[in-house]
């Protein structure tokens, strides 16, 4: 089958735009993770986040059939049939409602004995490990749809790294904007808990429309958004 077709440019189109919107809660995650870094670096984290991201995927989609693999039943509790992608985003999930629960505490928590309150900064190389651990889970679910979507390996390799160039231009701003308001950051991890607990849900075998959590999402932020130039309106 020729590969330059009508067919295969509607597909390349349509799986670029879904890894963009599947790249969403990826972006944000990078954004709290390498925000704790010192700020020489933290591009540099992001960049790698993301192409660890595109690197993860494309393995994963030049592994078609362990991919699909993982959908093969392993075995059943209470009647529900457990699958590889169900352990994955099971682990993901708690994974990052635990990572997210701390780090709000860690900004919410009083400092002690009377001491200032200091951020404390990762270290480059744990960071890079938990951006790269959790896009192997970011990943997952992208795969399976491009897989689903097209038959043409050069095809979906091709939507991914434009959906990865298209976050990487991206990734700076919205990282830079969640640095420079505090409320936003508390609600970037409060969306990180919503995709966690997404997660754990998909991996007990109930399923949830991502368009709810998106909207979820969008309606929180254009909230926050408003009040944000509220607060701009009062302080003139």
């Amino acid at each position: 089958m020729p590969l330059f077709t009508v067919e295969n440019l509607i597909a390349f189109l349509t799986l670029s735009a879904l890894e963009i919107v599947l790249g969403i809660d990826n972006i944000v995650f990078i954004a709290i993770i390498s925000n704790t870094l010192p700020a020489a670096i933290q591009s540099k984290a992001r960049r790698i986040g993301l192409v660890l991201a595109m690197g993860t995927r494309i393995l994963l989609l030049l592994g078609i059939t362990w991919i699909m693999g993982l959908t093969a039943p392993l075995f059943s509790v209470l009647g529900h049939v457990v699958t590889g992608r169900d352990l994955v985003l099971l682990a993901g999930g708690l994974f990052l409602i635990a990572k997210s629960t701390f780090e709000i505490h860690e900004k919410i928590e009083p400092p002690r004995d009377g001491e200032p309150h200091v951020e404390k900064v990762r270290g480059f190389r744990s960071a890079v490990i938990q951006i790269a651990l959790l896009d192997i889970v970011f990943s997952l679910d992208s795969v399976i749809t491009a897989v689903g979507m097209s038959g043409e390996i050069v095809v979906m390799v091709a939507a991914v790294v434009a959906a990865v160039a298209v976050m990487m231009a991206f990734a700076d701003p919205v990282s830079h904007f969640v640095s420079r308001h505090p409320t936003v950051q508390m609600l970037a991890l409060s969306f990180l808990i919503l995709i966690g607990v997404f997660l754990v849900a998909e991996g007990l075998g109930r399923h949830i429309d991502r368009g709810y959590i998106y909207f979820a999402m969008a309606f929180s932020l254009l909230v926050e958004l408003l009040n944000m130039r509220a607060r701009k309106a009062v302080s003139k």
